[in-house]
């Protein structure tokens, strides 16, 4: 809840200050082969693990497409407010949290003795 408050607080002042217009400037100074531009796409890897891992968890369905998408470009305000959506929903079960039902249903199906 402290990430997520702070970045809003952080983005919003950011916005006020400079608008919206951070696409331009964040892929300008990767194009520019500088060392804002490397902390840029180490970042952007980061958001296109957050978006694989998001689509992952909900075993790619239509609607994961769309979370997935919203954790790439929504960054750390997306996640924050998705894990802390996610823990709520599953009782705090991490496991749950970073498998998703699906999958922990069936890997609880395959460790339980037969």
């Amino acid at each position: 809840m402290a990430v997520l408050l702070a970045i809003i607080a952080y983005t919003s002042v950011t916005i006020s200050h400079h608008g919206w217009n951070l696409l331009p400037i964040f892929f300008g100074d990767m194009m520019a082969m500088t060392w804002p531009g490397q902390f840029n796409f180490d970042f952007f890897t980061f958001l296109l693990l957050s978006g694989l891992w998001t689509a992952w968890r909900n075993e790619f369905r239509p609607a994961a497409i769309g979370l997935a998408l919203g954790a790439t470009f929504g960054g750390m305000l997306f996640l924050s407010a998705y894990l802390l959506y996610l823990s709520y929903r599953t009782s705090g079960n991490i496991a749950a949290v970073l498998l998703g039902p699906g999958r922990l249903q069936r890997l609880r199906g395959a460790m339980s003795p037969e």
